[in-house]
């Protein structure tokens, strides 16, 4: 079984400590709920595990299927299962979606993934978001709007298929529609790969999408970032 493990986490931005200490465990097919208020760290720790190097660990340790995530690159943490969904996705311009992700998805493959396997299982998740069909030709991101910008990171995630996904506040900039076709298509991918999920959630949102029920929140609202964790089923 895939865990994750965090242990005394201390990161710091430009000199500055933002998180103090944090302990995190997440085991396979479970889903966390990392609920706190603005600039308490909730996007710092996402970041700081899959590697942005905006951000330096200072003490601690992380590890994922007991391997030092922290000893990894970041394409070597991608390879090992680790997806970030972020909360500004970036425009990349000149790169098409479909370039990226058959780049991607033949880095994980011992063979290349024919174009037809992967055609077909390109035009079936962009149906299952309800995207624009030609979003496989458009450039990454290039003049999205904030909510296409938040289902395109999950039609990432259905394509690569990580075994743990961390969505940065995934939910912001979409409407309620958006919102429940993005959980259903997180629930199916669960169901189908028993992947596990961190999610950064604001506190002053109340409403939880569907793909968040039956999770675990760790409550990151005290000034040092001291994690409590209470189970909620």
């Amino acid at each position: 079984m895939k865990t994750l493990e965090i242990r005394n986490l201390h990161v710091n931005v430009e000199d500055k400590e933002i998180l103090k200490g944090v302990d995190l465990t997440v085991n396979e097919n479970e889903v966390h709920a990392l609920m706190g208020p603005n600039g308490n760290g909730k996007s710092t720790l996402l970041a700081a595990i899959m590697g942005n190097p905006k951000y330096t660990v200072t003490e601690g340790t992380i590890t994922y299927d007991g391997k030092d995530v922290l000893a990894m690159p970041v394409n070597e943490r991608s390879i090992a299962g680790l997806f970030l969904a972020m909360q500004y996705p970036q425009e990349i311009p000149g790169v098409t979606n479909s370039d990226f992700l058959r780049a991607a998805m033949n880095v994980r493959s011992e063979t290349p993934v024919s174009l037809f396997r992967f055609i077909k299982a390109m035009e079936s998740t962009i149906s299952e978001l309800q995207m624009k069909e030609d979003l496989a030709h458009r450039f990454l991101n290039e003049g999205f709007s904030g909510g296409e910008k938040k289902r395109n990171e999950i039609v990432q995630m259905k394509m690569l298929k990580p075994s743990l996904s961390m969505l940065d506040e995934i939910d912001s900039g979409l409407d309620v529609d958006a919102i429940r076709i993005v959980g259903d298509a997180i629930n199916s991918l669960r169901e189908e790969t028993g992947m596990s999920i961190p999610a950064d959630r604001n506190w002053r949102r109340r409403s939880t999408p569907k793909a968040m029920t039956g999770f675990t929140v760790n409550l990151m609202c005290c000034p040092q970032l001291k994690r409590k964790a209470q189970s909620v089923r």
